[in-house]
Parts: structure tokens; sequence; C-alpha cells
């Protein structure tokens, strides 16, 4: 059974997420964004994002552990991130914990491999060699897309096909 639960589940902010995306208003690609909204998908979604709703998620995370085991963060959302976000998140841990023994969550949804990570010298913290690519933070969007589209739906450098009515009056 996976020691896994909610409480290690760690937030980023739409600000944050936003401030991610260079100057060339691309997702950097370390990054990986992952819309789990099911038919509430319509009206826009964060631009370099992949759609996987929420009801395919059962046989679709283990092939997320594996697609994304290149990426140090992964980010993912539905619609207020209250349920389906941080349950795929949860998931999404629980799964590569159970492909890879050995791992771990470790301060807020940090999975790293065992002997892998920052030991410190004095008073400076070194990284091991290889360390970044062997530890991936995984995060839930604090909102979810409908606070994320209230600020930035209109952005279309960080919003692709927003439809600001569906969204004006609330979801």
């Amino acid at each position: 059974m996976s020691t896994i639960s909610l409480t290690d589940l760690q937030y980023i902010s739409r600000e944050t997420l936003a401030q991610k995306f260079s100057s060339t208003q691309s997702l950097p690609s370390n990054t990986a964004i992952i819309d789990v909204r099911d038919s509430d998908h319509i009206g826009g979604h964060i631009r370099g994002s992949t759609w996987i709703p929420s009801s395919q998620l059962d046989y679709k995370v283990p092939e997320l552990v594996r697609t994304l085991k290149d990426k140090e963060v992964v980010i993912f959302h539905c619609a207020l991130s209250q349920q389906r976000g941080p349950s795929a998140a949860l998931r999404y841990l629980r799964e590569k914990e159970r492909l890879k023994p050995g791992t771990g969550v470790e301060s807020k949804g940090e999975v790293r491999e065992e002997g892998v990570g920052k030991i410190e010298e004095g008073k400076e913290e070194v990284e091991e060699k290889g360390a970044s690519a062997e530890r991936q933070r995984v995060y839930v969007l604090n909102g979810g897309f409908t606070e994320w589209q209230e600020k930035y739906g209109e952005d279309s450098k960080l919003t692709e096909g927003y439809q600001k009515d569906i969204w004006e009056f609330g979801y």
C-alpha cells in the first residue's frame, strides 16, 4: 500500500505557472501540464497542456509515468482543482512509486529515487550527478482552469481556444 496521501500534494499558483512560460510564449520543455477535465474542457485550455479526461486516467496513468519520466515539473489541473486534479496527481505519484520501487515522495510532491538528491558540504548544497533527471516535482494548479481563465483566459500567449462567453457567467 502506498504511503503517498493528499497531504503530500503541493500546489502551484496561476501566477507562478504563467511565469514558467518563456519569452517565446511556450512552456519549458522540462514542464508538462495535464488537464484532466472531462466535457468541461470546452472553452479553452492552457497553452501546451495535454488533455487526458479523468474518465480515462485509470488506463492512462502508467503511460503518463513513462512519457513524463524526463520532465522535471508535472502540473495537474481540472476546473477547480478540488477533486479531479488532486486525485489525478495522487494517482500519478502512486503509480510512479509502484512502478519504480525505491522512489518515494519527499517534501510535498517531490519524487526522488533513493540515494539521489542533494548533499550538504559545509554550508553549500551540492546537487549530485544526475539528480535533476531522477527528481520530479508534481503540482496541482491552485484554483484550476477556472481561476486561470479569470486572469489569463484572453491572453492568447498563455491560453488556447478560449471562448469568453462560456466562462463569462461562471462555468
